[in-house]
């Protein structure tokens, strides 16, 4: 039985003033079997990437946004021990690893960056 696990393909884009800043996923839909690892990546610009937290947060379909957790090791209770939220500053990059996904796991993931 596969899973279809599904990221928005623009996550948060907004604009302050004239500059832009945005929030680009490298992934448009997955699929996966139960058990499997959910690997995703998120590229942002018009900003200064490194100086702000990244987060991850999903939304599965007919439920409230749940918050994942951030960079930093900062994860949320819920996914503690199968979450990993990693960045690459020099490429503008965060990634989310989910270890052991079920089908409670399929939803719309989205990256997100602190407010400035």
């Amino acid at each position: 039985m596969k899973i279809m696990l599904s990221l928005l393909l623009i996550l948060l884009s907004f604009s302050t003033g004239v500059k832009c800043q945005s929030m680009e996923s490298l992934q448009t839909a997955v699929q996966l079997k139960p058990g499997e690892t959910l690997s995703l990546s998120c590229r942002g610009s018009g900003f200064t990437f490194s100086s702000y937290n990244m987060h991850w947060i999903r939304q599965p379909a007919g439920k409230p946004l749940e918050w994942m957790g951030r960079t930093g090791n900062d994860y949320s209770k819920s996914f503690q021990g199968r979450i990993e939220i990693t960045r690459d500053n020099s490429n503008s990059m965060v990634y989310l690893k989910l270890s052991g996904v079920t089908v409670e796991d399929s939803a719309v993931y989205y990256c997100a960056s602190d407010t400035q």
